[in-house]
């Protein structure tokens, strides 16, 4: 299947590593030209020159009030044009109830929720009839995850938000979409599974929770994520997708 991604331009936050990173190689893969963010400026350098010459890396945090506009003056300037975005921060700090200071909940609110918030309403300011925001959220969208506690909090609320905007931008042809990946195999997921006291024991009780019995790899959330930003799902919008090898057992 042609996606139609040839030659269009996305920004796609958090692409250092992880689930931003694997998203971002698809698209290129598929023809399209990327902005890839991360708050390193050594490591976003190193993921850009990576994916080759359709993809340019800018240092940014998404707490920065700033980094939108930004981004996308960047995506103007070196590819011409602005399709869409995709929007992945890295994990909250684990813990329980008990564990997670303000300080904490504060950082991630900032960088996690109001950072998303305002790379969305920039987006939207920006994009046009055929545009896409894409937001990558969590499993804890429909089933907290223990010893997530502010992960648990945050996402479902800016699923939430991602299904407004749905219907407030629908009208103008821009589609939002959401990606709820599960035990994907990556360095964030086996941190987790590490702070248990047998991480082997925790990602073979995780791994037999999971119809298809294994975690599932980077390269398949990212390919789901390159269909879902692209003109091929072109009448998807206001979708939640678990991307998590039927691990939420619910409709």
């Amino acid at each position: 299947m042609d996606l139609g991604l040839k030659d269009r331009v996305y920004v796609v936050t958090g692409a250092t590593r992880g689930l931003g990173n694997a998203a971002a190689r698809e698209l290129v893969a598929d023809g399209a030209k990327v902005i890839i963010t991360g708050r390193d400026e050594k490591r976003v350098a190193e993921a850009a020159d990576a994916l080759g010459e359709n993809a340019v890396g800018v240092a940014a945090d998404n707490a920065d009030p700033a980094v939108a506009g930004r981004l996308i003056a960047a995506a103007r300037e070196h590819f011409g044009g602005f399709d869409g975005v995709l929007i992945s921060v890295g994990g909250p700090a684990p813990g329980f109830l008990a564990d997670n200071t303000d300080a904490q909940w504060e950082s991630a609110f900032e960088s996690v929720f109001l950072g998303a918030v305002r790379l969305a309403r920039a987006a939207a300011a920006e994009l046009g009839e055929g545009g896409v925001i894409g937001f990558v959220l969590s499993g804890s969208v429909h089933e907290p995850i223990p010893g997530l506690t502010i992960s648990n909090g945050l996402r479902p609320g800016l699923a939430g938000f991602a299904k407004s905007l749905a219907d407030e931008l629908g009208p103008r042809g821009i589609r939002v979409v959401g990606l709820l990946p599960a035990r994907i195999d990556t360095d964030r997921v086996r941190e987790l599974d590490g702070l248990s006291a047998d991480p082997e024991v925790t990602r073979a009780a995780n791994e037999a929770r999971i119809p298809l019995r294994r975690y599932g790899a980077p390269e398949e959330f990212g390919r789901a994520a390159a269909f879902f930003l692209s003109p091929a799902a072109s009448y998807l919008t206001g979708v939640m997708l678990p991307v998590d090898g039927g691990f939420r057992h619910g409709f």
